[in-house]
């Protein structure tokens, strides 16, 4: 199923969002992780709108084809993102709507339904699946992530900046040479010298040096009342397993509404490209489908 590539204006910003099933009623956020874009979730996005959702996928105030921020130190930060995403419900007209996201994705999602911060957002998400993200991550990695983050490379070609990716994200897991192509090309901008980088803006790791604390989101999480699902890559270094097992007894896990599968194969974070993933995200999104039906 084809998608459409759209832009929107946002708490003043200009975000570029791809869309699909535009034609199906009901709907599935799509949100990426850190130094990502929403091309991340094509095969995701894909596999959903088959079953019947519409899928939007956006890219992150300076990543991608989304507008980079005026106010870095205000703007690359949880709660601006959360005011980018409560515009998004209203300009695309969003009622309510599943939410799926990846790492910094799921973290948007998580102060976006527990409506601390957005409080017109409380009770219009449905459910939240977090792809190797939880309510606090592991220090080391997160100072590993700042690390390749902050410093993007640049390299003469784009056969040099895909093995650069291949290296830097091999904790995905199994990707196909044409999805390994795809990333590369659709996270990829030339610099004025020539050469090819990153797509995003270096100044987004601001978040973790000006507000060190912007990922500690056990007071979100605890004011969750929503079906929760957390992709773990096995081997992740972002996600601990004595996270997640605090998760299954706090907030909704203590309601019985949290749940973790942890995935092989995988560090931080699957990639959400090979079946026994997207049936995981799909089932989960319609087996609360259906309970949602049968409590009305």
């Amino acid at each position: 199923m084809p998608f459409t590539s759209n832009y929107v204006t946002c708490a003043g910003r200009e975000i570029h969002y791809t869309e699909w099933g535009a034609d199906h009623a009901q709907t599935v956020i799509a949100w990426h992780g850190l130094a990502r874009t929403g091309r991340d979730m094509d095969e995701l996005a894909e596999h959903l709108s088959e079953r019947g959702w519409r899928v939007i996928c956006p890219d992150t105030l300076g990543r991608g084809l989304s507008q980079w921020a005026v106010d870095p130190h205000n703007e690359y930060r949880l709660a601006f993102y959360a005011r980018i995403a409560a515009d998004l419900f209203e300009r695309l007209q969003i009622e309510e709507a599943h939410w799926v996201g990846t790492s910094m994705g799921g973290a948007i999602g998580t102060v976006c339904a527990a409506g601390l911060l957005q409080p017109q957002l409380r009770g219009r998400i449905r459910s939240l699946v977090l792809n190797d993200n939880a309510p606090q991550l592991a220090a080391p990695a997160v100072e590993r992530i700042k690390a390749y983050a902050g410093n993007p490379p640049a390299f003469d070609t784009l056969a040099e900046l895909e093995l650069f990716f291949r290296q830097v994200y091999k904790p995905y897991g199994w990707l196909s040479d044409a999805q390994w192509r795809r990333l590369t090309e659709t996270s990829a901008r030339r610099l004025p010298d020539g050469r090819v980088t990153p797509h995003y803006d270096p100044a987004m790791v601001r978040q973790f040096t000006d507000h060190p604390n912007d990922y500690d989101l056990w007071e979100h999480y605890d004011a969750l009342g929503i079906p929760v699902l957390c992709l773990r890559g096995e081997e992740s270094d972002l996600v601990l397993s004595e996270t997640t097992q605090a998760m299954r007894h706090r907030g909704p896990g203590a309601r019985g509404l949290a749940h973790v599968i942890e995935v092989p194969g995988c560090g931080h974070a699957p990639a959400l490209n090979v079946p026994s993933q997207l049936e995981a995200v799909s089932g989960f999104i319609e087996s609360v489908k259906e309970r949602d039906l049968l409590s009305h």
